[in-house]
């Protein structure tokens, strides 16, 4: 069996390095070919990586807590046997005669005797019950779905006294649901959440400014912005959508028991996807000596965090219902605050959308995000005074604005597609029927 190396993996276009924010295996551990073995942490989110060969963790390079550059060396998988000294030299690392023997466990994974009492036991206040469930080895208590984690953490439960019923004992979603039913013991810490950005208040004594480092995500995002609107020649087209019949159509699906709760944005995806298999041309990307047109709507979906942006990928929407991608939105933005979004959901969009109408923004332009063509600033849904009929009425209305490459496309092309965006939330059915 060939050995495996275990690299850095390319999460995002803009991706150059990665963070190991902590191994699940220890160097010994057998793993299995698709095995979570590290979580990764990128510009946009932490990512879960997995084994792409079986056999024994036998040098982990890069430990946890360090970053190292997309594509180098953080780990070797490969059988006792096999001479994996070759693998290192190349990428530069020690060879195992240099290190303490496999069997010896380095100091940081060493277990924790039962006599001393971990840093982060439970206070004394939690129920017994807490007390009896044995205390899980390191890796087994690692293994939780991002999901599940973010619901338990939600819900304030430890995760140590669920039991797993995934793949190899992993807790999942339902695990978490049914210990909240059955009202499983709360986690001391539970309520901690990580702190949004505070508010500045003025201190007539204090300094003028204080110098605020900037976080993997904004720094992603200083660097990838000059990359689009200066090489870019942008060009802007803006329309008025009567969003009355789409309004009340929502509000009709909204009222019906056991379906998925529509948005306004989730209207503007449906309409976008089925705008796009009809003006393929504005779904491409400059390619400096051709243009590349896609032939599936892979949308981008801009989600505001409290650091940055991140523009998680919802894709194939052309072949998805109306409530699918609903359903596939939210769990995608949710998952996008939570930094657990996987890698195939962080690059490959072949258009964006980004809406600012929750925040009372009337009109915006967006700024492309290469190597896309374009992109949808979506605003507000207002109501205004309108002519109806001899006289005046109030409707419902939301301006959009299509932000193109004109490399890729002209005003006219971005126009007719921007016409058919309108045609299609105007007249609301047909994102039912297409």
């Amino acid at each position: 069996m060939a050995v495996t190396k275990v690299v850095m993996p390319k999460l995002s276009e803009a991706m150059e390095t990665g963070k190991v924010i902590k191994w699940l295996r220890n160097e010994g551990d057998r793993v299995q070919s698709g095995d979570i073995v590290a979580e990764i942490e990128t510009d946009k989110a932490d990512v879960e990586m997995e084994a792409f060969g079986a056999g024994v963790l036998r040098k982990i390079v890069v430990p946890a807590g360090e970053r190292a550059p997309v594509g180098s060396l953080i780990g070797v998988i490969a059988e006792p046997g096999e001479d994996i000294a070759p693998v290192l030299a190349e990428a530069g690392g020690p060879s195992p005669a240099a290190k303490a023997p496999p069997a010896v466990s380095p100091a940081p994974a060493a277990p924790v005797p039962k006599s001393v009492a971990p840093a982060a036991a439970p206070a004394p206040a939690v129920s017994s019950a807490a007390a009896a469930v044995p205390a899980a080895p390191v890796a087994e208590r690692l293994r939780v779905s991002p999901l599940a984690r973010k619901v338990a953490a939600q819900a304030g439960l430890d995760l140590r006294l669920i039991q797993g019923t995934g793949p190899g004992g992993r807790i999942i979603r339902r695990d978490v649901e049914a210990a909240t039913k059955a009202g499983a013991v709360v986690a001391p810490a539970a309520a901690a959440v990580a702190p949004a950005l505070r508010p500045v208040r003025p201190d007539p004594a204090g300094p003028e400014y204080e110098v605020v480092a900037l976080t993997p995500m904004r720094a992603a995002i200083a660097k990838q912005m000059p990359l689009s609107k200066a090489p870019i020649p942008h060009f802007y087209v803006t329309s008025e959508v009567a969003m009355d019949r789409a309004w009340d159509l929502r509000q009709e699906l909204n009222a019906l028991d056991g379906q998925p709760k529509i948005s306004v944005n989730d209207l503007v995806v449906r309409a976008c996807a089925l705008a796009l298999t009809e003006h393929p041309y504005v779904n491409a990307s400059f390619q400096g000596d051709a243009v590349r047109v896609y032939h599936r709507a892979h949308i981008g979906i801009a989600v505001a965090l409290d650091d940055g942006l991140i523009t998680p990928v919802l894709r194939n929407c052309e072949s998805k219902p109306l409530a699918q991608i609903a359903v596939e939105s939210r769990d995608l933005a949710e998952r996008a605050r939570a930094r657990k979004l996987r890698a195939q959901e962080l690059s490959g969009a072949t258009f964006s959308i980004s809406n600012l109408g929750m925040y009372d923004v009337a009109e915006f332009s967006a700024i492309i995000n290469p190597p896309e063509g374009a992109i949808l600033a979506v605003g507000s849904v207002r109501q205004v005074p309108v002519v109806a009929g001899p006289g005046l009425g109030v409707g419902r209305r939301m301006n959009v604005t299509l932000s193109c490459d004109h490399r890729v496309m002209d005003g006219a092309m971005g126009a007719r597609f921007l016409q058919t965006v309108r045609r299609l939330l105007e007249e609301p059915l047909r994102l039912l029927i297409s």
